[in-house]
């Protein structure tokens, strides 16, 4: 069969990249931000990079999500991706933990086409390199960004396309983390919210003894019912009404990609993913005692309490996947969590997962017997603010201000700006994309949170 011909992949316009070339993956509108060609573009400088720069590489993993643009833009992925001599697996529907498993797991480069919690109308596409390793904007990403604006020669012979399924290497993979005999019959619901979270739910739960009950578990990139973002306390009214209406001892909602969780517990409340964090971290250190255990900056300080009460070392980290996975790497940690309910796992291949993390939980509130509105008290010792937006026209003009404000307090500049007063603290950062700062905060008590948010706005709105 003769070869296919390739034409030069042109140049795209590095304006056009500018908005939608974030600092952990790539993300815009279809089609006015993101359409095939530009995607066709960063499929062949991904091939390139993974060829080049990322280490030897014969073939690319390609996954994408629900999203109805997710087939055009995955195969224009993997044009880009052949038409640099390399061969494309194409996974077809899978979760972006799923996806970063399969790079792990067969020591490949892969890209996951997903907006995550994105409405209908964005795509996106997440990259690693072989082993998981995390492509960001210090990893790689603006070498390709840098390459799909110049163009990229297409090599002599193209590569092909085969399909696999690692789904059910991936649920086994999930169940090896948790002693599945000590599992209880627990009722569990999960809101998937029509995203990818309906695919893998039910086959990672099939053969565990829980009453697995699935909101919303059909495929639809539209999100008919509601937006597949769980960390919006508006997009758990469903899932809590549930856990009330039938009694049951979990609720579990993902994100549209699935990769992160967000639990509810048998009263109807929310766990914060520092909450979730400080769990996972007792379980994790007493299956590997003495452990290093990450947690990001906007963490509760319960979490590095909990950390050293079990025998760990606590290190805390920036924001964000590719920084706390490069962490993980340096300091060989256990696990690693971030306020956002993403939770990474060295066995894992220091990737997030919201579905190992759910599966840890659930062995833990099987030993402890207890209800999980019971079993989180110990973990609970603080209130804290969310995250509050504030739009303002120079935020490093702000934070300068906000940091005078409060000179006499401890502060430090690894993520914005963070300030200990001893029994509050907050932490100030610019958003990576808009005009925003953004303010978390906690403190003893919801009225000190209220009382003291009101202190640092008045100084952020000058």
């Amino acid at each position: 069969m003769a070869a296919i011909a390739f034409a030069a992949m042109p140049p795209i316009d590095a304006a056009r990249l500018d908005p939608v070339v974030k600092a952990y993956d790539i993300r815009g509108t279809v089609p006015d931000q993101l359409d095939e060609t530009m995607v066709e573009a960063i499929g062949a400088a991904f091939a390139r990079f993974a060829r080049n720069e990322g280490g030897p590489a014969d073939r690319v993993l390609v996954g994408r999500d629900m999203r109805p643009s997710g087939e055009g833009l995955a195969r224009a992925f993997s044009r880009g991706v052949t038409s640099q001599g390399l061969d494309v697996v194409d996974l077809g529907l899978c979760s972006t933990d799923e996806l970063f498993f399969a790079a792990g797991h067969f020591n490949a480069p892969g890209a996951q086409l997903t907006a995550s919690h994105n409405p209908a109308q964005y795509n996106g596409i997440k990259l690693c390199l072989a082993g998981a390793r995390p492509v960001g904007e210090d990893s790689g990403l603006l070498d390709i960004k840098a390459m799909a604006a110049a163009g990229v020669e297409p090599a002599t012979a193209p590569g092909t396309v085969t399909h696999d399924d690692v789904l059910p290497a991936f649920a086994a993979h999930v169940k090896s983390f948790v002693d599945v005999s000590a599992l209880r019959p627990l009722s569990v619901v999960a809101d998937t919210a029509n995203g990818m979270g309906g695919l893998i739910v039910p086959a990672v739960f099939e053969g565990l003894p829980f009453e697995l009950e699935i909101m919303y578990g059909e495929l639809d990139g539209m999100f008919p019912n509601h937006p597949a973002d769980p960390i919006q306390p508006e997009n758990q009214r469903d899932l809590i009404a549930r856990v009330l209406s039938k009694g049951a001892d979990v609720g579990l909602a993902f994100d549209g990609d699935a990769d992160r969780v967000f639990l509810v517990d048998d009263q109807g409340q929310p766990l914060s993913g520092s909450l979730t964090t400080a769990i996972v971290a007792k379980v994790m250190l007493e299956k590997h005692p003495g452990s290093v255990i990450l947690h990001n900056l906007i963490c509760s300080k319960a979490v590095p309490e909990v950390i050293r009460e079990n025998g760990g070392t606590p290190v805390r980290t920036r924001v964000g996947h590719s920084l706390i996975k490069k962490v993980m790497a340096e300091t060989g940690a256990a696990f690693g969590g971030e306020h956002s309910g993403h939770y990474y796992f060295r066995e894992n291949f220091r990737a997030d997962s919201g579905i190992i993390a759910a599966l840890v939980v659930l062995e833990a509130l099987s030993r402890a017997r207890v209800p999980l509105s019971e079993f989180r008290k110990p973990f609970e010792r603080y209130a804290a603010s969310g995250e509050i937006n504030f739009r303002v026209e120079d935020p490093a003009v702000v934070i300068e201000r906000v940091a005078e404000a409060f000179a006499g307090a401890d502060q430090d500049r690894l993520d914005g700006l963070t300030v200990d007063l001893g029994d509050w603290w907050f932490n100030l950062r610019p958003s990576n994309t808009e005009p925003l700062l953004r303010l978390n905060l906690e403190a003893p008590t919801a009225a000190d949170v209220d009382r003291h948010v009101a202190e640092v706005r008045s100084v952020i709105e000058g």
